[in-house]
């Protein structure tokens, strides 16, 4: 069992899989720190606050005096439609997907621009191709 799992752990899909995790893991926060730090910055000077993670609408009463935030009324068991969160979700995807897109699109050009390989024929193939053709005559 044991010299089955090494053998099903050692195979290149798995390893390459792992590796494209780990480096998916690493190019995720490289997302998040450049949607919070640079982008989001931009998109507040614009729309007048940066936090959108705090916008929300309270479905419930709210009792006087709380404060209005999205960790208070949760805390307090008043159902929120917690919308701010999800934009701040969305941008990073939708960032993370057009960066990964101009990634994929650039690896393609340097693929087509690879000059294809061309091998030689073995020296079978040549013997047979000989063979047919003196057989045309």
């Amino acid at each position: 069992m044991l010299k089955e799992f090494t053998g099903f752990a050692l195979r290149g899909n798995v390893i390459d899989l792992a590796v494209g995790v780990i480096i998916g893991a690493a190019f995720g926060k490289i997302v998040d720190s450049a949607v919070g730090d640079l982008i989001m910055p931009i998109v507040a000077a614009f729309i007048g606050h940066m936090d959108f993670s705090n916008l929300f609408i309270a479905l419930g009463p709210t009792p006087a005096g709380m404060t209005m935030t999205l960790d208070a009324m949760k805390k307090a068991g008043i159902p929120v439609f917690a919308y701010g969160n999800f934009i701040t979700v969305a941008v990073n995807f939708l960032i993370l997907a057009f960066v990964i897109f101009l990634l994929i699109k650039q690896i393609s050009k340097l693929k087509a621009n690879e000059a294809p390989k061309v091998e030689a024929p073995k020296e079978e193939i040549l013997l047979l191709r000989d063979i047919r053709d003196s057989l045309k005559k």
